[in-house]
């Protein structure tokens, strides 16, 4: 029997999810598919200049697992950035990471994205306080095109 895939914790989803070279249209072009861990592991190891053991912590995966999705990552946007390829972020497998809330007197809590995604905030739990402030920042909460299956299941290729 084949052991299930640890699902990889995501804590940015992109607003913009399709790229492509200008002055081609869409039909001509070849698609590159990168899942939303991929996008994740660059995001981490590139942007938030993480090491590879800090980053595979963060997305709750062992170092040499988070080595593999973002060596793909990498050869999926070379050959689309090299060959003239689209680029579309979409499917994986891969849970959303709780965001963390704070209000003005300083508490602090952690909420399920999903709560966040849904627009369906309270006060604060401790203070009952309106006007909640994200402690890390979360953007794309828009859910434009994503593909991925939040907690649980494979996104694959297509919808949820």
């Amino acid at each position: 029997m084949v052991r299930p895939r640890r699902l990889r914790r995501v804590a940015y989803m992109p607003e913009m999810t399709y790229f492509k070279p200008a002055g081609i249209p869409l039909r001509n072009l070849e698609e590159v598919v990168l899942s939303v861990e991929e996008t994740e592991a660059i995001r981490l190891k590139e942007l938030e200049n993480l090491d590879q053991e800090q980053a595979a912590v963060r997305m709750n995966i062992s170092r040499p697992t988070f080595q593999r999705v973002l060596e793909s990552a990498r050869k999926k946007v070379a050959d689309a950035l090299l060959n003239g390829k689209a680029i579309k972020i979409a499917g994986g497998n891969f849970e959303m990471a709780p965001v963390r809330l704070g209000c003005s007197n300083g508490h602090q809590w952690e909420v399920p994205f999903e709560v966040i995604r849904n627009n369906a905030l309270q006060n604060c739990p401790t203070c009952s306080l309106p006007g909640l402030e994200t402690v890390m920042p979360i953007t794309g909460l828009r859910g434009r095109g994503w593909h991925g299956r939040f907690r649980g299941g494979r996104g694959g290729r297509g919808g949820i």
